[in-house]
């Protein structure tokens, strides 16, 4: 072989080592370039609405999903003003924007709580960010808001719950209906929303038990008491569709539609403020006397958790501190060397 005739056998066998012509091969023998696709930057709004999709896909209450669009609107805004940028991206969700976003909350007076809820709702956000391939990595790993105050949940004592089920009432549709909702809350602590979504078919008055659906759309039979069963059936009897619809909502308004959860609130609102004093008129007052009397007459723990469609014993447990400070009360009152 002469030294002319190695570059031509070089080339030879270099082409032969190339893809063949017709299989898509470039011309040039210089390969395909690969593509890489761009990350074109989303804004956080509208990432924020999806995330509120994904919530109300995997059923959390109106309530919950209401309170998390106030506090990720709050913390969008938050983000394009320190941040000066009109329509903020993930690019700008950084643990130093969550930060001073706690910071600004508690410089505001925001109520402990209230600042855990917002943090949770920002976590909650930035992990679904990551999920999404939004955001490469969590930004709020590692933050955390203050520890909340405790506060013992108000509720009625038995003389108050009395005067509640005593006081006079007329046979008006009105006063029958007010007297039934007051019932069934106290007889089976349900919440507000569990509430005002019962049906007609929901209450089983023969047998005595209530089907709800509570969170999560979790569904849970819960025994009702011959007084709210009697109260019941009173106002059933002096609806004017008291044969219709099985499916009918079990409380109406004067209109024949369903009860709103504002309307419950100034029920119950007005009913408590005949007699109780305290600063909390609200329905949960009831669920929560509910839960504390039955603690008080010796319930089990475990089946006040079940009753109230609780998914863990540590959200039942505060009533045994309501028990625990009552019984103190009484102690240092009566005991002689207290």
């Amino acid at each position: 072989m002469t030294r002319s005739e190695g570059p031509t056998s070089t080339g030879k066998k270099r082409a032969r080592r190339g893809p063949p012509k017709g299989r898509g091969a470039p011309a040039s023998g210089r390969g395909r370039k690969r593509r890489v696709r761009k990350r074109v930057p989303r804004r956080l709004e509208p990432l924020a609405e999806a995330f509120l999709l994904d919530l109300t896909a995997r059923n959390l209450s109106r309530h919950t999903i209401d309170a998390y669009r106030r506090d990720l609107g709050q913390f969008v805004r938050f983000v394009a003003d320190v941040s000066r940028v009109e329509d903020p991206t993930p690019r700008e969700f950084t643990a130093t924007a969550v930060r001073r976003f706690v910071a600004s909350l508690a410089a505001s007076r925001f109520a402990r709580r209230s600042v855990q809820r917002k943090l949770a709702a920002v976590k909650s956000f930035a992990r679904f960010l990551v999920a999404r391939r939004a955001l490469d990595a969590n930004p709020t790993v590692g933050l955390s808001a203050p520890k909340a105050e405790k506060r013992l949940p108000s509720f009625l004592t038995r003389k108050e719950t009395e005067r509640l089920f005593t006081e006079p009432r007329t046979a008006e549709p009105v006063d029958l209906r007010d007297r039934a909702l007051l019932e069934v809350l106290y007889s089976t602590g349900v919440r507000l929303s569990e509430l005002v979504g019962l049906r007609r078919d929901d209450v089983d008055l023969d047998g005595g038990y209530v089907r709800v659906m509570g969170k999560g759309r979790k569904e849970r039979l819960i025994p009702i008491g011959r007084a709210a069963v009697t109260a019941v059936r009173r106002y059933l009897d002096v609806r004017d569709d008291a044969r219709g619809e099985r499916g009918a909502p079990l409380f109406t308004n004067g209109r024949g539609g369903a009860l709103s959860g504002r309307s419950v609130q100034r029920i119950v609102a007005k009913r408590l403020g005949q007699v109780s004093e305290a600063r909390q008129l609200s329905p949960h007052v009831l669920r929560h006397t509910f839960a504390t009397h039955l603690l008080d007459a010796g319930a089990d723990l475990r089946a006040v958790q079940e009753l109230l469609g609780h998914a863990s014993l540590s959200s039942t447990q505060i009533y045994t501190h309501v028990t625990t400070e009552r019984l103190k009360k009484i102690y240092k009152k009566s005991h002689p060397r207290a």
